[in-house]
């Protein structure tokens, strides 16, 4: 006899016989003669229908007294079903493993996001979150199978570094100090230096494309952000790839080939809780993400956007004009009233972005772009890396940056140095697109925001 999961028998073509299966009481109806109890085990959304004959081995212990959320472990035969589904299991033996308890949270009914954060160790149990945490496992996947199929090398970056990526100063610090000691004798901290949180992994990336060509970096990045909206986190994971021989049109074609690939391995091996999502979530979800796997994105500069965005007639909240940042519903706002599909914007003004990025000939902008999408707005930011000694030279002067700091990053320009670009895509953010969550902490299975660290 096999020990099987859910999805395994309710996928199954052909009846499995008689199996093993555990997994968490959702409802039981009691008869004269027997019960019905339906399970899930996590594996998939549906539950599955097991009918438990009152003289069965472990009835009279187990099944009288069963409360939702309780796990249980059933053998018996798999037969077919008289309902909606293909297959139910008529028990032989049931096990009580841990009952629960009458306050039980999760009663069936229905529940508010707000309330199911406060119970973080729970919610997965929901079907909303167990499809939402199930996708994030296969997007994961599939992250790592778009760049395996390329050739790219998966490199660990630090999660503790001495470099402010981003130019920000947005970064949490770390120290074995007390308060009084760090201010007095910094020198005696841990690593003799003041070291922070990653905020990216991007300089770091840098070096090994320098000698490895095409690599990518795929974990944790955290960023001290005193934002409250439902885009930010202050802990979420981040993907950067860095490409040697490679300019700015190179890598906005590798960031648009890698959201559409992605969304077609959601809509391939994520059906039906894409199904499920797309009904009780966001009733056009379904429709965007195919559109978005088969409609070529547009591409537009930045100042072309601006002039755009000034000229639509829209009355935006905050203001449109050259030299500053892009917001969220100027971003929308492209994507889903103007071209109404996935844009790239590009070539911004060099005074709003880091350091790192290269120049155009222009002199005014760098070779930077933003891939936005429906529903979101910016989901990747990248760029063509400056390349130039001279000119990377007078970046770090001009953010007032010390090259002694970053006398690495500036070897890798000494040494061989070749043009190579780059992005960051925000996992969370691909999983609110694909999800239809329009909540990032509902994206991450133990959310931390400012004022908040539970669990």
């Amino acid at each position: 006899m096999s020990r099987s999961t859910v999805a395994q028998i309710l996928r199954a073509t052909d009846a499995p016989g008689v199996v093993e299966v555990n997994g968490w009481v959702r409802t039981k109806r009691d008869s004269k003669a027997f019960s019905f109890v339906e399970i899930n085990d996590g594996s998939c959304l549906a539950n599955l229908q097991i009918i438990a004959d009152a003289d069965i081995e472990g009835y009279a212990e187990a099944v009288p007294t069963l409360r939702t959320g309780a796990s249980i472990k059933v053998t018996g035969e798999i037969v077919p079903s008289q309902g909606k589904q293909q297959w139910e299991m008529q028990a032989q033996t049931v096990q009580l493993l841990g009952d629960s308890e009458e306050d039980y949270p999760l009663q069936k009914k229905g529940h508010s996001p707000e309330f199911l954060r406060s119970i973080a160790h729970l919610r997965p149990r929901t079907n909303l979150f167990g499809a939402v945490f199930r996708m994030r496992s296969r997007m994961a996947y599939a992250v790592h199978q778009f760049f395996q199929e390329r050739g790219f090398v998966y490199v660990h970056t630090p999660i503790i570094t001495a470099s402010d990526c981003e130019g920000a100063g947005e970064m949490f610090r770390v120290t074995t100090l007390d308060g009084e000691t760090l201010e007095k004798q910094p020198d005696e901290d841990f690593f003799g230096k003041p070291t922070y949180l990653t905020v990216s992994g991007q300089l770091e990336g840098e070096t090994y494309a320098c000698a490895l060509s095409n690599i990518y970096t795929f974990g944790p990045t955290f960023r001290a952000e005193n934002s409250n909206t439902t885009r930010h986190a202050a802990e979420f994971w981040m993907i950067e790839p860095e490409i040697a021989f490679c300019d700015l049109q190179e890598d906005m074609a590798l960031a648009e080939a890698m959201i559409q690939y992605l969304v077609a391995d959601a809509l391939e091996h994520c059906a039906e809780d894409l199904k499920f999502l797309n009904k009780f979530v966001d009733k056009g979800l379904l429709e965007r993400l195919e559109f978005v796997k088969s409609r070529d994105f547009e591409r537009i500069t930045y100042t072309d956007a601006v002039e755009l965005l000034k000229n639509s007639g829209h009355q935006f909240e905050y203001p449109v004009e050259y030299g500053l940042n892009l917001q969220s519903e100027h971003e929308r706002y492209l994507t889903e009233e103007h071209f109404k599909c996935p844009v790239t914007v590009y070539n911004y003004p060099q005074e709003i972005k880091p350091f790192y990025m290269r120049k155009n000939d222009d002199g005014k902008t760098v070779a930077a772009m933003d891939l936005l999408v429906p529903g979101i707005g910016e989901i990747v930011g990248g760029s063509q890396r400056e390349e130039r000694l001279d000119i990377l030279r007078a970046n770090l002067g001009e953010h007032e940056l010390s090259e002694e700091d970053y006398y690495w990053y500036v070897d890798l320009r000494r040494y061989g140095s070749v043009s190579h670009a780059g992005f960051g895509l925000g996992f969370e953010r691909l999983l609110m697109f694909v999800t239809g969550v329009s909540n990032i902490r509902d994206v991450i299975p133990f959310p931390r925001t400012p004022g908040s660290a539970d669990f």
